[in-house]
């Protein structure tokens, strides 16, 4: 006799009697209630057929089997309950009753007596990693730390089903984070991250827990080596991030007089030094560059900056010799791609700029940018349709970044990353 119980756990904190849809999976479906984010547990095994030589103990399984089942399609998981009950009292070896009983008593917010159940279920059969993440979700609410520990780490690698898989990341990234285990808890993250990347709950989170990285870091710089170059460099970030750009240079250069052959250090300075108000900063930043360029002759960065001093300044044989020596030292580099292609719009040579742009736009698609000048090349060369395109598309995602902005201003913050600016494309 074969029956299937499919749960599925929405976001109300307790499972309650009538609030289940007359949907069927298999044979028997059930809704029941659950905390946090949504998972669904599927169990399907083969009730054994009853061999006991006591025809009178085989007659009472199959009918507390089949009024099990009667009570599931009325919607009454609590009288369901008391049948999965009986049925593990006469047969303890039942995994089906007792995996059963134990995700029906989860939905009763009983987990201690879940945890019982769902144990015992797993140890009569150990790879039933729906189950044993279950159980280790009781376990968390029922303050065995160690154990829910241990059960969701075996049984998280194993699960394919999307929802539950998150939901038990979810859970050992809490237990994670608890404890102070902060990388480990990261590189959840990062798995969930790859299963859903657009789920909100899960980059929040990540977004903790490596805000929480990034300080621990800080401080075990700021302890270990306070007065070190690292230190003036980290400090220098932090002060970028927070628009203070004067104050970035200063610490920038402190950092240069400790250890000047830190990698990528002039870089970072000359990128300060572009954003200053103040003349004399601006006049190093070609120099900067250079001399970044010096210390590491493979920063393709620091080409593409050069190349883009040598465009503002109208020199562009000099930028596209810049832009495609950043190519060859990154082929994937979209900031080349399209320095290069504007180089060859300037110079007239559409049709070198295209399939640029077009590269450009499959490694970075939310670059306004490179939209707007598709579009340009496109309507120059009549291809009105995908001119248009890509003018809706610039549209679209310079609406993104004006509302990206204003949260940054509020939170007065400086994006890490910013489109570099450019005087052909409309603000």
């Amino acid at each position: 006799m074969w029956f299937s119980l499919a749960l599925v756990f929405p976001s109300e904190p307790r499972l309650k009697k009538g609030n289940y849809p007359s949907q069927w999976l298999q044979n028997v479906c059930v809704i029941g209630r659950s905390v946090s984010l949504a998972v669904t547990v599927v169990l399907i095994t083969a009730l054994p057929t009853f061999c006991q030589s006591d025809s009178s103990k085989q007659q009472q399984l199959q009918t507390h089997s089949r009024q099990a089942q009667e009570y599931l399609k009325r919607n009454r998981p609590d009288l369901a309950a008391q049948e999965f009950s009986a049925i593990v009292a006469l047969d303890p070896d039942n995994i089906e009753a007792r995996g059963n009983l134990g995700v029906l008593l989860f939905f009763q917010s009983d987990f201690a007596h879940a945890a019982q159940q769902l144990r015992a279920a797993v140890q009569l059969q150990p790879t039933l990693w729906k189950l044993q993440a279950l159980l280790g979700m009781c376990e968390r609410r029922i303050g065995q730390t160690a154990n829910a520990q241990l059960d969701l780490e075996k049984s998280f690698p194993q699960l394919t089903e999307e929802k539950i898989r998150v939901q038990a990341g979810m859970e050992l990234i809490e237990i994670y984070y608890g404890a102070g285990a902060l990388d480990k808890a990261a590189a959840v993250a990062s798995t969930l991250r790859q299963l859903k990347p657009t789920d909100i709950d899960i980059l929040y989170t990540a977004h903790r827990i490596y805000l929480d990285l990034a300080d621990e870091s800080m401080l075990s710089i700021a302890m270990l080596a306070p007065d070190s170059a690292r230190m003036h460099q980290l400090m220098a970030h932090e002060a970028a991030r927070q628009g203070n750009t004067e104050g970035a240079i200063a610490q920038y250069r402190e950092a240069l007089k400790i250890d000047p052959k830190i990698p990528g250090l002039r870089f970072e300075l000359a990128e300060a030094l572009s954003g200053s108000t103040i003349p004399s900063d601006r006049e190093e930043v070609e120099s900067e560059y250079k001399a970044a360029l010096a210390a590491n002759p493979f920063d393709e960065r620091s080409e593409c900056r050069l190349g883009e001093i040598a465009a503002h300044q109208s020199d562009l044989k000099a930028a596209a010799a810049h832009y495609s020596r950043a190519l060859e030292l990154q082929p994937n580099d979209p900031e080349a791609a399209v320095g290069l292609a504007k180089a060859f719009i300037s110079m007239n040579q559409p049709e070198k700029a295209i399939p640029l742009l077009q590269k450009a736009a499959q490694l970075e698609p939310f670059n306004a940018v490179i939209h707007y000048h598709l579009s340009a090349l496109y309507r120059k060369s009549g291809r009105t349709d995908d001119a248009h395109r890509e003018m809706a598309e610039f549209r679209r995602l310079r609406g993104m970044k004006a509302r990206l902005t204003q949260v940054y201003q509020a939170m007065r913050l400086q994006p890490a990353e910013q489109e570099r600016p450019d005087q052909d494309v409309p603000k």
